[in-house]
């Protein structure tokens, strides 16, 4: 074709597929072979459905995957799922610990072995209300530290995602913590229970009164105080959400960080000159 061609007729052989060969692939480096050339752009109007992919105005990169899958947004686009999956599995973890502190925190309940079987050492006894309250303090500050630290370190990573990673990261950690405080010493306390003689005094571990997990057939429904991790990390990430002076909720530039500074001598003041 002669150079002076219009550059329609030119647009036309290049996605006509007369230059390029669907099967060809860039070699290393991003080098296409002269006979496997990749069509260019279209311009005009929008492809209609069902335009075939050999006509003008047709998609260009159909038929080469090799530019598909070098393409920027088909490795970028898995980063969210990963990252929140990876907040999720990252605070559920933490549970452990946090079920630790409770444990070592929160006191034993005094019980005492009769003839009938354990009961408890008092008659209103105020040790499983206060591991109810550690519990719900602990899990609930532990919400609201994680929705800040996610905020603070993934600034990036900002938006619904983030809050339903925390959220769901935050019920994780309760559910973790409570299965993991209350086993503390339950091996000891169910062996004295069953061979102590009566009249033994001992000390029963942590558990949750105010709080659970039912079972409706197969499906887990958490209850009571093992929400208020997921609540206090939903409701904190929702205020740094709303009082956050960007709208997309990630560091934005400012608009006057891009001008100069001033040069030295130089006044804004109406009628004064720059000094010499």
């Amino acid at each position: 074709m002669s150079p002076d061609t219009p550059e329609p007729e030119r647009a036309r052989e290049r996605t006509d597929g007369t230059d390029a060969r669907p099967g060809d692939a860039p070699r290393p480096g991003g080098v296409w072979p002269e006979h496997a050339q990749p069509p260019g752009w279209p311009g005009g109007l929008p492809v209609p459905a069902g335009t075939p992919v050999t006509a003008p105005g047709a998609d260009p990169l159909a038929g080469y995957p090799g530019v598909v899958a070098e393409l920027p947004g088909a490795t970028r686009s898995r980063r969210p799922l990963l990252t929140a999956l990876g907040v999720v599995a990252l605070l559920t973890a933490l549970g452990a610990p946090l079920g630790l502190l409770w444990a070592w925190a929160a006191p034993a309940t005094p019980v005492r072995q009769t003839p009938a079987g354990t009961v408890y050492a008092t008659t209103q006894p105020e040790q499983p209300i206060a591991a109810d309250g550690w519990f719900s303090l602990l899990t609930l500050g532990f919400g609201v530290l994680a929705a800040i630290a996610l905020w603070v370190l993934l600034r990036r990573r900002r938006g619904p995602a983030g809050l339903v990673a925390v959220t769901l990261g935050g019920l994780g950690a309760a559910v973790v913590a409570w299965q993991v405080g209350r086993r503390i010493g339950l091996s000891t306390f169910q062996r004295l229970v069953e061979t102590a003689p009566p009249g033994t005094a001992f000390t029963k571990p942590v558990d949750l009164r105010a709080g659970g997990v039912d079972w409706y057939g197969p499906l887990p429904v958490p209850h009571g105080n093992l929400l208020l991790a997921a609540f206090g990390a939903a409701v904190t990430y929702t205020l740094l959400a709303g009082w956050s002076r960007w709208p997309s909720l990630r560091p934005e530039p400012e608009p006057d960080a891009a001008w100069p500074p001033p040069p030295p001598g130089f006044s804004s003041a109406p009628g004064d000159q720059p000094a010499r």
